[in-house]
């Protein structure tokens, strides 16, 4: 790294589910988007860099050893769950590259050579990748859950995409246990209508042609003030929502492509709720 691999790779914000539950057949609609996605791609990626919710830190933090250790980071699934493996390398290089590019751009970046890959790496990574042969790194938040921090992190990371590496943003465009873990239907509906109001602006943020970049930035900037943001994503727990912020980031100028819908009203936890995924190619 750095080296040139045409065509351009995708940015991707995706959905990885609730733990392990779209490996385990609970999250259908989630194992069938995440397994069937790698085949539009227009080439194999060199590596993938993954910028996973479940790892926060003071400042960005990337994977770096060779072959990182799985992380159950999950309680209460059954005892398979716990034994899972995922034998795909990490990348040193890619983990290099990545902070030589954030720090180029004033961000500061630091190597992890000891923490595993999360289940918002693993399990997509299983289902996206089952022959665990192209290359991982794991990217952490910024715990202070700035949004324009996250922006301006994807877009150091842009140029990843024109050396072969997927760009993957690991998490949920809702996610509220209040709600995912509702018994009475009056609020099961009043969460699904947050999420379906939140989904209708974040769509037209991401996907809109007569928006410029400059103007979907500036909205993404502010997403808290869009339509039941706080019911989405209550405040200081919007971790599932930044990866959006690092992929449209490293997006460019093109607007995304709403890729198909992932809520599963057969899924324990889901009901109807409205999650997005989103790519800029």
């Amino acid at each position: 790294m750095p080296s040139t691999c045409s065509p351009r790779l995708p940015a991707v914000y995706i959905n990885h589910g609730g733990g392990p539950l779209p490996l385990l057949g609970e999250q259908p609609a989630v194992a069938s988007s995440l397994s069937s996605y790698a085949r539009t791609l227009p080439s194999t990626p060199k590596a993938v860099l993954v910028v996973t919710a479940h790892w926060q830190t003071d400042a960005t933090a990337v994977s770096d050893a060779p072959s990182p250790p799985l992380l159950f980071d999950y309680s209460g699934f059954p005892a398979q769950t716990y034994t899972y493996t995922y034998p795909a390398p990490g990348s040193p290089a890619l983990a290099r590259r990545a902070c030589e590019l954030l720090r180029a751009a004033g961000l500061p970046c630091s190597a992890d050579s000891r923490r595993g890959w999360d289940h918002g790496v693993f399990v997509p990574m299983m289902l996206l990748f089952p022959a665990a042969d192209v290359p991982v790194v794991q990217m952490s938040l910024t715990s202070n859950q700035d949004a324009a921090t996250h922006l301006a992190v994807g877009a150091a990371l842009a140029p990843l995409r024109e050396e072969g590496v997927l760009i993957v943003g690991s998490g949920a465009s809702f996610h509220n246990f209040k709600y995912f873990f509702a018994r009475d239907e009056k609020t099961r509906e009043v969460g699904v209508a947050h999420s379906r109001a939140f989904d209708e602006w974040l769509t037209a943020t991401m996907t809109d042609p007569s928006l410029s970049a400059d103007e979907r930035r500036s909205r993404l900037a502010k997403w808290r003030e869009a339509p039941s943001a706080a019911e989405c994503h209550p405040l200081g727990a919007a971790e599932h929502f930044l990866p959006a912020l690092v992929v449209a980031g490293a997006g460019g100028d093109v607007p995304a492509t709403k890729l198909p819908r992932v809520d599963a009203p057969q899924s324990k936890v889901d009901h109807g709720l409205q999650i997005s995924q989103f790519e800029f190619r």
